[in-house]
């Protein structure tokens, strides 16, 4: 079985073989002939068994040519795994608004067209808090995301621009935020995530750390009824969790193109992804 995994452009300029390397051994492992090829210039994906994204990254920097690949893919009716529609949809975070019209719990998320002081403190007033976090709707790896005070002057990077404004919630620093991976819609793994020591992201680039734990109480069932929203199936998901302030927890995030699967923290792991590929690959 021939597998393209997609890859970030030869110019993103961060190293990828961390993450590229364990997913492609484990489908080798499993029989599988993988090559890496650069989604800015992938070429004909048509030889291909199925198609991965899991390695896109950089999408977020060059999001048009991102929705012009996807409807490529589409339109040519590529296997891609998981699936354009998929991966359209997860591309920006306004589906955070849409899981909460359909009643699963999320982090009380506002958007604004324009982000600027008036707009920073209004969302304070809403949101009942002064500590706050903005961020794009179209990002990775915390890239545009700043921790703010309800009276405090806007990044220029981020001033003027569509805007998602969060509470902050201390429990990232606390309990940390919670990742469910699932393969093939079963639940593989719990990860949780956190951040070094006067920081509040988590991502390994700023410091952060990851151990496996078992999932925390109810958060299996939220993941679920998160991903029964999703408008397709899922080979693969990461689902991210947060205790709020009631002290319940909330999706801050779903993983659905490109998320770290932390393969390295389970070994079991690496064996349950490539029989989900696999098994999606073969129909």
């Amino acid at each position: 079985m021939r597998i393209a995994m997609l890859t970030p452009a030869p110019d993103y300029g961060v190293p990828h073989d961390w993450a590229f390397t364990i997913q492609a051994d484990a489908l080798r492992d499993a029989g599988a002939d993988v090559t890496a090829l650069p989604w800015t210039d992938a070429g004909d994906l048509s030889g291909f068994d199925l198609i991965l994204p899991l390695v896109t990254w950089g999408y977020h920097i060059k999001f048009d040519r991102w929705m012009s690949f996807l409807d490529q893919l589409e339109q040519q009716c590529l296997p891609v795994q998981n699936a354009p529609a998929v991966l359209r949809w997860n591309s920006d975070k306004a589906y955070l608004a849409e899981l909460g019209r359909k009643g699963v719990p999320v982090v009380p998320t506002l958007e604004v067209d324009h982000l600027n002081e008036a707009a920073l403190a209004a969302a304070a007033g809403v949101l009942g808090t002064d500590d706050l976090v903005v961020k794009p709707p179209v990002s990775a790896s915390a890239w545009g995301t700043f921790k703010l005070h309800g009276q405090d002057r806007i990044p220029t990077d981020v001033h003027g621009r569509r805007m998602l404004i969060q509470p902050y919630l201390p429990s990232v620093t606390q309990a940390g935020e919670y990742s469910l991976i699932f393969f093939g819609g079963e639940l593989s793994h719990c990860i949780v995530k956190q951040p070094k020591a006067g920081d509040f992201r988590v991502q390994p680039e700023w410091g952060g750390t990851n151990r496996q734990v078992e999932p925390p109480a109810g958060a299996l069932a939220i993941a679920g009824a998160a991903l029964a929203h999703v408008p397709g199936e899922t080979t693969y998901a990461r689902v991210d969790l947060l205790v709020g302030k009631d002290d319940a927890l909330q999706v801050i995030e779903l993983e659905l193109i490109e998320p770290a699967l932390f393969l390295h923290c389970v070994p079991a792991a690496k064996a349950r992804f490539a029989e989900a590929v696999l098994a999606r690959a073969r129909g």
